[in-house]
């Protein structure tokens, strides 16, 4: 049985989300968004509570507010860190238009990152996730499935009622519903989605009553 455990990190409240299965004491880190030495040590110190180590480190997008922490842990564990080769650019200058709009200060990242590709299969503390690349958001942006688990993360392509802004640079709306509508919504109804912010949801929640995408809800043609 796979167990997630949701951190609201940063101001922002970006969904850090550390995954394991039972009876394991290896764990899968999502967007390590930490901005704070307090962030950090609550993450620490659950580790330490539930006997488990980090085995790797997913990214769903190279937004600063989602890799905030990884400098962090890296200086903990010594873990390979996963990421699209299309958001590099994003992580190299880090402002993403987000700091002299919202007053953060520039940040400075030094890790590195190993590729990912769409339709990849990666493997991490004993769950294999599928790579499903969403651009839109980003151009790197990429969801992680496990169809075993019934579960995506699907980072700021698809959130609870909502879908991921695409003002920024990089971002393209018109990319960004076709992700949603071509890959992600034809997923299982039932699978459990947790996003990059704010509350989980699921395909057929967000599918059935999700604003942004009632175009796609209109009945065939017959």
């Amino acid at each position: 049985m796979l167990h997630s455990r949701i951190f609201p990190f940063n101001p922002l409240a970006t969904n850090c989300v550390v995954l394991w299965n039972e009876g394991s004491h290896t764990c899968t880190v999502v967007d390590p968004g930490m901005s704070s030495p307090e962030g950090l040590q609550q993450l620490t110190d659950f580790f330490k509570a539930h006997d488990l180590t980090p085995e790797a480190i997913l990214l769903t997008h190279g937004h600063f507010d989602h890799v905030w922490g990884v400098d962090k842990l890296l200086a903990l564990y010594s873990v390979p860190v996963y990421m699209h080769p299309a958001d590099k650019d994003i992580t190299e200058k880090m402002t993403a238009g987000f700091p002299s709009v919202q007053g953060f200060s520039f940040l400075q990242h030094k890790f590195t990152t190993e590729d990912v590709a769409d339709g990849e299969v990666l493997t991490t503390a004993g769950t294999a996730w599928k790579v499903i690349h969403t651009p839109g958001h980003t151009p790197g942006g990429v969801c992680y499935y496990s169809a075993d688990n019934k579960l995506l993360l699907s980072g700021d392509t698809l959130f609870a009622g909502s879908i991921g802004r695409t003002d920024l640079k990089g971002g393209d709306y018109d990319q960004l519903m076709a992700s949603i509508k071509e890959k992600l919504l034809n997923l299982p109804g039932e699978t459990d989605v947790i996003p990059g912010h704010g509350q989980p949801t699921t395909i057929a929640r967000e599918g059935m009553s999700n604003p942004f995408l009632e175009p796609f809800n209109e009945p065939m043609e017959e």
